[in-house]
């Protein structure tokens, strides 16, 4: 049965950071296993299927994430921070997914065919690699002020999460674990493209985005059944 306390219009709050969760731990994970992959045989890499994961995850990351930031504030009156939180966010990731599978459509084949391949990607992903840097500054900031302000408690009503609605600081400390694991790769993703970079940089950056894809796509299927829970038990 519904519950009797929180009444929430969900006509006026849409939310759809669920599929959105899946999509930027799905892109993390796949970042990281084509750069394993370049890194030890590039020329085994298929890029079609590489461009076309990237192209289906940015297209979804694009479109929530630009309807997110465009429309203020999204979440009506209840939680308009969730703009800038998941919304630029979003929208970043998923251009920067689309301009890869935009490059490795139409370029990575003859790419991979040179016996500099490596080099030469990695020449290639130095300039947008400022714009990874500042996005990664931004999710720092964005994780010191989840801790801050207390955010991403879910209330009561949600189930699973609404467990810890008491405590609102441990899913503050979870989600901007999660996110400060994001911002430190996207920091020293610049610096591991540098020519003769050491190798651990690239441990590092591995480790946290893969670590926080895997988070990331676990935590955004399970909000497939503490959202509907949420809406059922706030619907009034």
């Amino acid at each position: 049965m519904p519950a009797q306390g929180l009444v929430i219009d969900w006509a006026q709050m849409p939310t759809y950071n669920t599929v959105m969760s899946v999509a930027v731990g799905a892109g993390l994970i796949l970042l990281v296993m084509l750069g394993r992959d370049l890194l030890r045989s590039p020329g085994k890499v298929v890029v079609e299927g590489w461009s076309l994961a990237f192209g289906v995850l940015g297209l979804i990351l694009t479109a929530t994430g630009l309807h997110m930031t465009l429309t203020w504030p999204l979440a009506a009156g209840g939680f308009p921070f969730d703009n800038i939180i998941f919304g630029e966010t979003s929208l970043a990731f998923g251009v920067l997914l689309l301009a890869a599978a935009f490059y490795l459509w139409t370029r990575g084949r003859a790419a991979l065919a040179r016996e500099d391949a490596t080099d030469h990607l990695r020449a290639v992903a130095r300039p947008v690699s400022v714009f990874v840097l500042g996005m990664g500054l931004g999710l720092i900031a964005i994780a010191v002020a989840g801790v801050t302000y207390q955010l991403f408690a879910a209330p009561p009503e949600e189930p699973i999460s609404g467990a810890f609605a008491a405590y609102p600081l441990v899913e503050a400390i979870f989600m901007s674990g999660l996110i400060a694991l994001v911002g430190l790769g996207a920091i020293l993703f610049p610096f591991a493209l540098r020519d003769g970079a050491a190798r651990g940089l690239r441990v590092v950056i591995g480790w946290a985005w893969g670590l926080a894809g895997v988070a990331f796509l676990l935590f955004g299927a399970m909000n497939f059944f503490t959202h509907i829970g949420l809406i059922v038990n706030t619907m009034g």
